[in-house]
């Protein structure tokens, strides 16, 4: 169904129209988890990369052809997986997402196969299936946490254009929280982050409960908050990084105000800092509309990189990358220089930094990516 544009009211502030401007269109692709095309079904085409996705999420499911989750706020967490297929004329850095339902998985992403579990135990058991698909060294999960304005369908497949780019050799698992997937609903948003907070604890035990050798953590803009929130009560608890090995932690884009981001960072050990790795842009569009949102206060992803320094983690500068088909504030997937960089330190032992990672001061001396700090 197609949606009409609909005013904005004038009495909202203008930062509010500003960031409508800026983080949404007028209307939205279809949603599409669950719908397969009758004619070409994506399981039956061998050309087509497949891609199992592990979903916990906060939000409430729902009988929405092609949603499975909507915007409302779950009480207790739920716990999904999909098959996310990719279609063979990808191209690296782009999303080939259907306008129109059903898609075809010949030139099109699509998310066939939800399967809801009922309990821990199901879930853990189909990750350990998985895990053991894979050879030692590559038993490895990643959490990622999607930002705002989303839908449970654009955080599957960003997700999972994101993997088939980077070529993450693990298994991803997506936290997505109840984003109302409305640009004037940032307040809603950041609410239902922080409400999500106390089911991080949830998520991390039954990701210990798993035959991962490790974890890898990956958050965009809004979601920064929510795991950088989680990532502090787990420090207070004892637990990070304890209960399982912590490889990397990748904050794209955070949406967090600078000051709450020192304290955060404060409140973690050294050896946790070293393993974050801040993504940042100063042309950052969205970031600048949700500093004015946020009264004037920066946000980290859009904060001069040599404001950063001294905080114990590094800062990946990536203001002079202009080619990023997702615009200035999804850089991280994108822009098929900075998806292939996060490959790369993902994948390889020593993260990315120049000096640790076999390869990286290659790629680095032929784009503008600066990496500081670490």
């Amino acid at each position: 169904m197609r949606r009409e544009c609909l005013p904005v009211s004038n009495r909202l502030p203008f930062a509010l129209m500003l960031a409508a401007t800026l983080l949404a269109g007028c209307s939205r692709p279809p949603e599409l988890i669950g719908v397969d095309n009758p004619e070409i079904p994506a399981e039956h085409l061998a050309e087509v990369s497949r891609h199992k996705v592990f979903i916990t999420t906060t939000r409430q499911a729902t009988e929405v052809t092609g949603a499975f989750f909507s915007a409302n706020r779950a009480p207790e967490l739920g716990l999904a997986s999909v098959v996310a297929t990719v279609p063979p004329n990808h191209k690296v850095g782009e999303l080939e997402r259907p306008k129109e339902l059903p898609p075809d998985p010949r030139t099109e992403f699509s998310i066939i196969d939800p399967v809801v579990y009922r309990n821990d135990a199901s879930f853990v058991a189909e990750i350990n299936r998985e895990l053991a698909r894979r050879p030692p060294g590559q038993r490895r999960l990643l959490l990622f946490v999607h930002g705002y304005n989303n839908t449970a369908s654009d955080a599957i497949l960003r997700l999972t254009q994101f993997v088939e780019d980077t070529n993450y050799q693990g298994v991803p698992v997506l936290m997505t929280w109840a984003s109302a997937a409305s640009a004037v609903r940032y307040v809603y948003d950041m609410n239902s982050a922080l409400i999500a907070r106390g089911k991080l604890k949830e998520i991390s035990d039954i990701m210990v409960q798993t035959n991962a050798e490790s974890v890898d953590i990956f958050a965009h803009s809004m979601g920064t908050l929510l795991t950088m929130e989680g990532l502090v009560d787990a420090q207070k608890a004892g637990t990070l990084g304890k209960r399982r090995t912590i490889n990397n932690i990748v904050l794209a884009s955070p949406d967090i105000d600078i000051d709450l981001f020192r304290t955060q960072i404060e409140q973690l050990s050294p050896e946790i800092r070293k393993k974050i790795y801040l993504l940042v842009s100063k042309d950052d569009r969205a970031l600048l509309a949700s500093r004015r949102i946020a009264g004037g206060v920066p946000r980290v992803g859009a904060t001069d990189a040599a404001k950063l320094e001294g905080l114990g983690v590094t800062v990946i500068d990536l203001s002079q990358i202009h080619d990023s088909t997702s615009g200035s504030h999804s850089k991280f997937a994108g822009s098929p220089e900075v998806v292939q960089l996060i490959g790369a330190g993902l994948n390889r032992s020593g993260g990315f930094s120049r000096g640790r990672t076999p390869g990286l001061a290659d790629m680095l001396n032929n784009v503008p990516i600066m990496i500081n700090g670490g």
